[in-house]
C-alpha cells in the first residue's frame, strides 16, 4: 500500500513539473535589408524563414524586409544564386524591434569546360545546320501521336471554358432583345442549336420510350 501511495506522490510531482510554464520569450519586429557581400546592393525577393516553423516573409524588390519574430529565434536567408545563411535574433534586447543589414554571399559554380572547334569550311557547316533534327518536345509528340478523328471526338467531348459560355450566354440575351415584341428567328443557321441538336441525338434523348 506504501508503494502504491508512493507511486502516485510521484506521478502527481512528475505531472505537475509538466504543466509549468516554460520561459517565454519576448515578441520582436524584426527588419532589415539583405544585401549582396560583394557589392552591396540589394538582393530582392530574399526568403527568410524561422528555423523548424513554417513562419516567415520575403523580402521586397530593394531587398527590404519586416516580420514579427521571437527573441532567439534562428532566422534563415535563402535566395537564388547565393549561399543560405543563418541569423539568431539576439536575445534581451531593450526595446521590441531590432533592425540590421544582412550580407548574402554568391554562390559561385564552375561549370565542365567546354571545346569550341571551328568548321572546315562554310559549306559543311551550312549542310551540318539544314540536316540537323531537333527532338520533339511533348506537344508535338502527343500531337503526332493522335489521329485528326480522335482529336476532333476529344474536342467536341470538351465542355465550353469561360469565355465561350459569355458569349454564348450574350449572343441569347442580344437576340432575345432583338426578337422582343416579333416573332422568333428559325435556329436553322445555328451552328449552337446544331451542336446541341446532335449531342441530343448522339445520348438518346429523341428516343422512343418503351
Amino acid at each position: 500500500m506504501r508503494k502504491f501511495l508512493l507511486l502516485l506522490a510521484l506521478l502527481g510531482l512528475v505531472e505537475a513539473r509538466a504543466q509549468e510554464p516554460g520561459p517565454t520569450r519576448d515578441l520582436v519586429q524584426f527588419s532589415g535589408v539583405v544585401v549582396s557581400g560583394d557589392s552591396l546592393l540589394p538582393v530582392p525577393f530574399t526568403n527568410i524563414l524561422i528555423k523548424h516553423s513554417y513562419r516567415g516573409t520575403i523580402s521586397d524588390v530593394y531587398g527590404y524586409f519586416s516580420f514579427v519574430a521571437q527573441e532567439g529565434d534562428t532566422l534563415i536567408f535563402s535566395a537564388v544564386g547565393f549561399k543560405r545563411s543563418q541569423f539568431v535574433v539576439p536575445m534581451d534586447l531593450e526595446e521590441s524591434k531590432y533592425s540590421m543589414i544582412h550580407q548574402l554571399n554568391a554562390d559561385t559554380i564552375l561549370l565542365g569546360q567546354a571545346n569550341v572547334y571551328p568548321w572546315p569550311s562554310r559549306e559543311q557547316f551550312r549542310d551540318a545546320f539544314l540536316n540537323l533534327k531537333l527532338a520533339d518536345d511533348d506537344y508535338q509528340l502527343a500531337m503526332r501521336n493522335l489521329s485528326p478523328a480522335e482529336m476532333l471526338q476529344r474536342m467536341e467531348n470538351l465542355p465550353p471554358d469561360a469565355y465561350e459560355s459569355f458569349r454564348y450566354q450574350m449572343a441569347m440575351d442580344q437576340t432575345r432583345l432583338y426578337q422582343q415584341g416579333g416573332m422568333p428567328t428559325v435556329n436553322l443557321f445555328n451552328p449552337i442549336a446544331w451542336a446541341q441538336f446532335l449531342q441530343a441525338w448522339k445520348s438518346g434523348a429523341f428516343k422512343k420510350k418503351q
